[in-house]
């Protein structure tokens, strides 16, 4: 086949690339990519399903399911669960909980950029091999009619070898260590007209080059691995902020929910004796004691604390909604969280220079940016070195081999060192004006004081954060003092104004309002105290040491190889970070519900027997 007709077979291959239908369209689309000029949107049932696990419908006020086994709960014990489920950090929003974008594995993940870093003075070997034929037509004149010409080529076949190994050390210096070997056979040569046919040319030479100027020096060299060890220190102490902000949460949850069984227990009083009002107003207003007026009242108050105990237990099951979704558990499994740690009373007394020289050491914000002046520092030195010049050194020294065949069929060979070559020089050249040298270490400077600057302000940001925190500390424990006390009053009051209202010398509405104060009392004076309990757990997360109380700490996995020890000794992915570990321990099973710690006195709903037995024409007893 001649060249010209390869040429047009290659031309008419589009054609046959596009199928059996030779028309434009489909040459056009089989041939050619057309433009995208459309969505090319799947339809969801395309696309693969997610794993959902198999759970029951969630308790609600209209289905409580009474019989749902309780799973007493202490604080420390859901910290922990917290823990142990935190391949994605949740923190607590309102009775929901949502991801902190922070998961498990980003330390882990960061961790890996500084071997990406160490990796540019890894050793690199290369063996570079090619088998290559030449065989280019000439025209020459014919020596025996030098009107013709002749069209003739010399082939040629050879093989080139290219092993070697080169390595960039600390200092900016590079190694090479270089071997070539060039075996050569010249095909249709005339007969003696080459020296030695086939021929190798070989070599080996070593080599190095050192910058002396830009690029030179351990500090500049390294500093890719130190800004990504760095980087990995951010992003540890990132992930140990939301850490500390998931426990946080979780506190806050579990008191929030003893918060709402406690109102619970009011609203549920107060239908009880409200009920009770009712019965009698109703009973007497049948005898015609009471006018309608007071059965009329009294229907209303009813209905309206069931609405409220109709809301409060829907609270209770939206708080332990929120419990269980920052616990990383599922919606329901079929078990009633009832919490059994109590929230402490006892007044913290404070130190305000050891809170703050805690909070400027353990905050995990603080230190990060800490961390990102330290990394400004080494970028620093990174743009001073781009405002030297390039001044660099290299030596190179050679050994030269040389055989092959000669003519008369003998082997012909060089000695080992006796042809050599060596080269020494050194390198200069300068960017006038380094311009872009220059710009590029004032950004930097500028960065470093601007970073300075927001380190300040955090700092700053922190000791306003630390003083509300130590404000509504006192506030809320001084609230749920004076509040302790009205609660007492109230009980009495409401017993008094009840034992009027039931003999008839005061009116449904003190009673009422005795009733509403009663229970208003109770949860006040439990909200202080579960306020006062956020409190130090906030305080606590404001000093970055909420993992240091409970008893927690950070085992971090820096590095881990594959292999039998790694895999299935340890039994966590490769790389993984690991979460805090330890026993926590500041709120421990008391054995009881949480509630209880309040003391929680029902008041004496009996109603005289006197009453009801002129009401009922029984006999004088009391009924319960």
């Amino acid at each position: 086949m001649t060249t010209r007709s390869l040429i047009r077979a290659l031309g008419i291959l589009p054609l046959l690339l596009a199928g059996c239908s030779l028309t434009p369209e489909t040459v056009f689309y089989n041939a050619i990519l057309p433009e995208q000029r459309d969505l090319a949107v799947r339809s969801p049932e395309q696309l693969p399903s997610a794993p959902v696990p198999s759970i029951p419908s969630p308790r609600t006020v209209s289905d409580p399911r009474p019989g749902t086994p309780e799973w007493k709960l202490s604080l420390d014990e859901a910290i922990r669960i917290s823990l142990e489920n935190a391949r994605v950090v949740r923190v607590l929003a309102g009775i929901t909980a949502s991801s902190a974008g922070r998961t498990i594995y980003d330390a882990a993940i960061t961790n890996t950029t500084i071997d990406q870093a160490q990796a540019r003075f890894d050793p690199n070997f290369f063996w570079n091999n090619s088998f290559n034929r030449t065989e280019t037509p000439v025209a020459t004149f014919d020596p025996f009619n030098p009107g013709m010409s002749l069209i003739t080529g010399t082939r040629n076949d050879d093989y080139r070898l290219a092993l070697g190994l080169n390595k960039t050390n600390v200092l900016g210096g590079q190694w090479t260590v270089n071997a070539t070997e060039n075996p050569l056979r010249v095909s249709n040569a005339p007969l003696g007209s080459l020296p030695l046919n086939p021929q190798n040319r070989s070599a080996l030479e070593v080599g190095y080059t050192q910058p002396l100027l830009q690029g030179a020096g351990f500090a500049v060299n390294t500093a890719p691995i130190v800004i990504a060890r760095i980087d990995t220190e951010r992003s540890y102490f990132q992930y140990k902020d939301s850490v500390q902000e998931m426990v946080r949460g979780v506190i806050e949850a579990y008191w929030n929910l003893i918060q709402a069984r406690i109102e619970v227990f009011a609203r549920d009083i107060q239908v009880e004796l409200s009920k009770a009002a009712l019965d009698k107003a109703e009973a007497e207003q049948s005898v015609g004691r009471k006018n309608i007026s007071d059965p009329a009242q009294a229907r209303v108050t009813y209905n309206q604390f069931r609405s409220a105990l109709i809301a409060a237990k829907a609270s209770v099951l939206a708080r332990e909604g929120a419990l269980r979704n920052i616990l990383g558990l599922p919606t329901e499994d079929c078990r009633q969280i009832i919490p059994v740690s109590a929230p402490t009373g006892t007044r913290l007394r404070h130190d305000w220079d050891n809170i703050v020289a805690l909070a400027e050491q353990q905050r995990p914000d603080i230190i990060e940016l800490k961390l990102v002046l330290e990394a400004d520092g080494v970028r620093l030195i990174q743009a001073e070195n781009l405002t030297l010049p390039k001044l660099d050194a290299n030596a190179l020294y050679r050994w030269n081999g040389l055989s092959g065949e000669m003519p008369n069929g003998q082997r012909l060979e060089s000695g080992a060192s006796k042809f050599t070559d060596w080269t020494i020089g050194i390198n200069f050249s300068v960017p006038l004006g380094f311009r872009e040298g220059r710009a590029r270490t004032r950004q930097q400077q500028l960065l470093i004081v601007r970073d300075k600057a927001n380190l300040e302000q955090q700092i700053h940001a922190t000791l306003h954060s630390l003083a509300v925190s130590l404000r509504d500390l006192d506030s809320s424990y001084d609230q749920y003092l004076a509040l302790k006390e009205t609660r007492a009053a109230a009980l009495l009051n409401l017993e008094v104004q009840r034992a009027l209202y039931v003999t008839g010398t005061n009116i449904y509405l003190n009673f009422l309002q005795a009733l509403n104060d009663w229970g208003n009392a109770i949860t006040a004076e439990s909200q202080a105290l579960i306020n006062y309990n956020v409190a130090l757990a906030t305080l606590e997360r404001q000093t970055g040491t909420i993992l240091q109380t409970h008893g927690l700490v950070f085992y971090e996995e820096h590095k881990r190889f594959a292999g039998p020890l790694g895999v299935f000794g340890h039994g966590r992915d490769y790389p993984s970070a690991s979460p805090p570990i330890g026993s926590p321990r500041r709120y421990p099973d008391t054995g009881a519900p949480g509630e209880s710690t309040f003391d929680l006195k029902r008041p004496d709903v009996r109603i005289p027997a006197r009453d009801k037995g002129e009401r009922l024409g029984k006999p004088n007893e009391e009924v319960p």
